[in-house]
């Protein structure tokens, strides 16, 4: 893609940039304060809500495994895991072939407490995405899922 697609002109394609830029780092700090509501009705810190969503997207998963992925050194989460095993939202469990193993695992019946805190949430987003057509979905969709590799890439960059 150029800078400046079918002729337009340079400088306002640069403030619709920017104002992508500035959008999604407000989306950021919003989804952040609805994280931080969610975790204090449910007693749960900032970090373990954020791992805790990590083993229910990618779990079963070893604690090293969730540790990379939360950005998080090993010894913290260990804290973290701790806490979410004795609060009755996840489970270690060894593995059958090499008892030295662990994986991690939510219990699925608890996870309903949590999509009902993000229940109005997700009606809001259901109600949104009903104005846009599935090419437009499509699109929006594409693009979230590059942001989230180009964030993927950034943070990479900056732990070496």
């Amino acid at each position: 893609m150029t800078s400046v697609s079918n002729g337009g002109d340079p400088r306002h394609r640069r403030r619709l940039e920017t104002r992508i830029k500035d959008d999604l780092r407000r989306v950021h700090a919003q989804l952040g304060l609805l994280n931080r509501q969610v975790g204090a009705r449910l007693r749960i810190k900032d970090a373990d809500l954020e791992c805790l969503d990590l083993i229910a997207a990618h779990g079963p998963i070893a604690p090293k495994e969730l540790a990379g992925r939360a950005g998080i050194h090993p010894a913290t989460l260990t804290g973290i895991l701790d806490r979410l095993e004795t609060a009755g939202w996840i489970v270690r469990e060894r593995a059958a072939d090499d008892r030295r193993s662990v994986a991690v695992r939510t219990r699925p019946e608890r996870l309903a407490e949590i999509y009902g805190q993000f229940a109005g949430m997700n009606d809001a987003m259901d109600e949104l995405c009903a104005e846009y057509s599935p090419a437009e979905l499509e699109l929006l969709a594409g693009f979230l899922e590059r942001v989230g590799r180009a964030g993927q890439m950034a943070t990479a960059a900056l732990a070496r």
